[in-house]
């Protein structure tokens, strides 16, 4: 959808559901909407406002009458447009992206139309059935294994984030880990105490890479975390002897890991840890919850050459990925699938009078309210539902492979300068890691009197930490950079270390992302990279 259709089919949603604005009042708004989409790449992506810059542009309190429809949206330009990223434009390239679509947005605009807090099927029935459906279609899309449909003892639900879906996983696992531990022992007082023994002892696991959620998960359950290294030897992802080390020697101190993220596509430079090897590993730990983070990698799945990934997955128990990431539907929208339904229910099912109703209590329908931790949920599955038939497979298929491309166009480009870039690591899901070289002063010149082949310079007699120096260098070269660029305000990139290394990120997935925005950033930085101010040697 263009948009063109987009205003024809926002006019039309809007005087369908008969919101509370007018139909006038809609087609302006859609106009609106459409004219910023039209206008990202005019835009600079980066506000250039400062901190506390809103407050003096408002009252300081509401206003005593209402105000009329146009005043009100006339502030949109003069006091939200100047304090906006643009996540949409084609030169962001931070993060992960965040990508929307105008069917998205129809899909958005029928759901605040309804209004409905859909926490039991009685609620609204197509609220709850739509989405077991739907979740069963992204399923398939993904290739996910037979285990996570909803057909048989699993299924899918659609959260907000995936740091939501990672604390619902993790509590589910130390509730089920404290169940088959106590039994049988009836509830009560001692049986409480014995369970609050248990959760001191617990651990939860996860990659020295992954996404910090795991961690604050952690800390909301009340267990311990313990990261699992992943070094630049393994590519930074997870072995399966890595995992197992971990686990003994946790337990060697009296503690009990009981859950352990695993992830295809880390924050920092989209690793994939030991699908296979973890999974040939979990036989050995029936009581480990292994949940699949794949927030933003998971969406590459939709295409054949990366379902090789999904056959380990059955050995799991859970997997998550963000539709709202990379696959064209708008912020919020996570994917929840879990092996077992009942480890949700078991968990989060609690009944009191006001929430009893015949067609619950008949086991015949779904109340995704017993598998989260909020009682209320959005109807988040309609924009979905109108995202996947407008696409179709293939035109998503198509809308991930173009991103894929343009990370290879942008690790080639790097490679066309090697006296100046360094690929830290090579395109992964789009992604792309280096750093910048610095430019060798005279005082670096100086002090090496030996040429060396790995990085030409800084080889000396008389500096047993030359290598270490040089490395330290390149860091602070990527980091000036980096910031640079930034503070430029044409693209807006993001940095990390993974082995101690300063590394700059580059992905560009959004709609409006082509191969002249990648070549517009890779001339920037070489123009950025060329400027003044090279970094001496110490």
């Amino acid at each position: 959808m263009d948009s063109s259709q987009f205003r024809d089919a926002a006019k039309g949603a809007i005087d369908e559901s008969r919101l509370l604005l007018s139909y006038v009042r809609a087609s302006t708004n859609a106009v609106q909407v459409a004219k910023y989409y039209d206008t990202l790449e005019e835009r600079p992506v980066l506000p250039s406002v400062k901190p506390g810059y809103l407050r003096p542009l408002l009252p300081s309190s509401t206003p005593e009458e209402g105000e009329s429809w146009e005043t009100i949206q006339a502030d949109i330009d003069r006091v939200i447009m100047p304090g906006l990223t643009h996540w949409q434009s084609p030169k962001f390239m931070a993060f992960f992206p965040c990508n929307s679509s105008f069917e998205a947005m129809i899909g958005d605009m029928y759901s605040g139309a309804f209004n409905a807090a859909a926490f039991n099927w009685i609620c609204s029935p197509a609220i709850t059935e739509l989405e077991t459906v739907v979740m069963d279609w992204v399923a398939k899309l993904i290739a996910l294994p037979k285990e996570f449909l909803s057909d048989g003892e699993g299924g899918g639900i659609i959260q907000g984030t995936a740091s939501e879906v990672v604390l619902t996983a993790l509590v589910a696992a130390r509730e089920r880990l404290i169940r088959r531990k106590l039994g049988d022992m009836p509830e009560g007082e001692e049986r409480m105490d014995k369970a609050a023994d248990i959760r001191g002892k617990l651990v939860a696991l996860g990659s020295e890479h992954a996404h910090s959620s795991t961690q604050k998960a952690a800390v909301i359950a009340g267990t311990r975390y313990r990261s699992v290294p992943a070094s630049k030897e393994s590519n930074f992802s997870v072995t399966a002897s890595a995992l197992r080390k971990t686990i003994e020697e946790c337990r060697a101190k009296g503690l009990e890991p009981f859950y352990f993220t695993i992830t295809i596509g880390s924050t920092g430079t989209c690793a994939t840890d030991d699908l296979e090897g973890i999974a040939a590993l979990a036989k050995e730990f029936p009581d480990l919850w292994i949940h699949v983070d794949a927030a933003y990698a998971g969406s590459a799945l939709v295409c054949p050459e990366y379902q090789h990934l999904c056959t380990p997955l059955a050995s799991f128990d859970s997997f998550n990925f963000n539709l709202h990431k990379w696959l064209l539907v708008n912020f919020d929208c996570s994917a929840f699938f879990v092996k077992k339904r009942r480890d949700l229910m078991d968990t989060y099912s609690i009944t009191p009078s006001y929430l009893r109703n015949p067609h619950s209590e008949s086991g015949l329908v779904t109340d995704y309210r017993d598998w989260q931790i909020p009682l209320g949920r959005r109807f988040r599955s309609l924009k979905v539902w109108f995202v996947l038939r407008s696409y179709g497979v293939n035109g998503l298929r198509a809308f991930i492979r173009k991103h894929v491309k343009l990370g290879e166009y942008f690790h080639d480009l790097l490679l066309q300068k090697p006296e100046m870039f360094s690929v830290t690591t090579k395109p992964a899901f789009g992604l792309v890691t280096f750093q910048v070289k610095p430019k060798m002063g005279s005082s670096a010149a100086a002090a090496a009197n030996q040429a060396d082949p790995a990085h030409e310079a800084l080889q000396n007699d008389f500096h047993a930490d030359a290598e270490a120096q040089y490395r330290e260098m390149v860091n602070q070269r990527t980091k000036e950079v980096y910031e640079k660029v930034n503070a430029k305000g044409d693209f807006f990139l993001t940095s990390t270390i993974v082995g101690g290394q300063y590394v700059i990120r580059v992905v560009s997935a959004t709609l409006k992302s082509e191969e002249k925005w990648m070549k517009q950033l890779f001339d920037e930085l070489i123009e950025v990279a060329e400027e003044k101010g090279d970094v001496k040697a110490a």
